[in-house]
């Protein structure tokens, strides 16, 4: 079962106060849990970069996912971002560290990409304890990409069908569909007009797939079996990040991604700080301890 980071989510988010119509009091959010394994501990992520990525935008990822246990940045971090999912019953965090790094410049499956073909790539590594992260670039087509989905998670079994390991998928939207896989970074299809955010590395693509990915590595830790924190169909479940679509800061309405701090020389719109000097917009997330989605600024 792989779960999917719909694009519905945030449409819905889009259109519903696109009439400027009154909002409608929201009811507590609460994810069930399932009763299902967390992944806890220090977990390594394994990365596949499939088709061209130049070095700049493979350091701004890495840095990313570098950040998410960095205690040395200022705040608002990454790193406390990353924290409330520590919030998610078991206790305990969950500390990412890059592990191996698989560079599929050649294309070898092709340019058009099926969800076979993404299992087959997260079998690339041999580390049933990891969670192995394909990176697609922007010239590289996925079914159901920008369509339905603008990333996935899921799991894929060992030979002996006993160990399940964790995978994530994440595309590069920024030439097939920035303004649904890369908002606020890019005017929106649908919905209120609102001008786009200033992207914080200054690659709207990649910047996008920061969000992808924030949101699909929350999931993977506190949903990774299909039996963790979710809420909704098991097919189509709303997870810890993907609950609160839409919202990057206080204030958030239907097509406004709330307020978030703004670098005075570049006029980058961000949230977080991270290792290297990175900056990053990141999602809220939904925290157990308040049945809310909580946001960094």
């Amino acid at each position: 079962m792989a779960y999917n980071y719909h694009i519905a989510t945030l449409l819905v988010l889009l259109l519903v106060n696109s009439t400027g119509g009154a909002l409608v009091q929201q009811q507590p959010l609460v994810l069930k849990y399932h009763n299902g394994q967390l992944l806890k501990g220090r977990i390594t992520v394994n990365l596949l970069w499939y088709g061209t990525f130049t070095p700049i935008q493979r350091s701004i990822i890495v840095d990313f996912i570098n950040s998410l246990s960095s205690g040395g940045p200022p705040q608002p971090s990454a790193a406390s971002w990353w924290k409330t999912t520590e919030n998610y019953k078991g206790g305990g965090s969950s500390a990412l560290l890059v592990g191996k790094q698989i560079l599929h410049p050649a294309y070898s499956l092709g340019k058009y990409l099926k969800s076979t073909h993404l299992l087959s790539l997260a079998s690339s590594f041999n580390d049933v304890s990891a969670i192995n992260v394909i990176l697609t670039a922007k010239d590289v087509s996925v079914d159901g990409f920008c369509s339905s989905r603008c990333g996935t998670h899921g799991s894929t079994r060992s030979v002996n069908g006993k160990a399940r390991t964790a995978y994530v998928w994440v595309g590069n939207s920024e030439t097939q569909c920035p303004g649904q896989c890369a908002w606020p970074f890019h005017q929106p299809i649908y919905g209120p007009q609102t001008p786009p955010l200033v992207a914080p590395n200054g690659d709207v693509g990649v910047d996008g797939m920061i969000i992808n990915l924030a949101t699909l590595l929350a999931g993977t830790v506190t949903n990774p079996f299909n039996n963790g924190y979710f809420q909704g169909p098991v097919t189509a479940p709303l997870e810890a990040v993907s609950a609160c679509t839409g919202v990057f800061g206080s204030g958030a309405y239907p097509g406004y991604p709330g307020r978030v701090l703004v670098e005075k020389t570049t006029g980058a719109s961000y949230n977080a700080n991270g290792v290297n000097g990175r900056k990053f917009l990141l999602p809220a997330m939904w925290d157990p301890v308040t049945s809310a989605c909580k946001t960094l600024v």
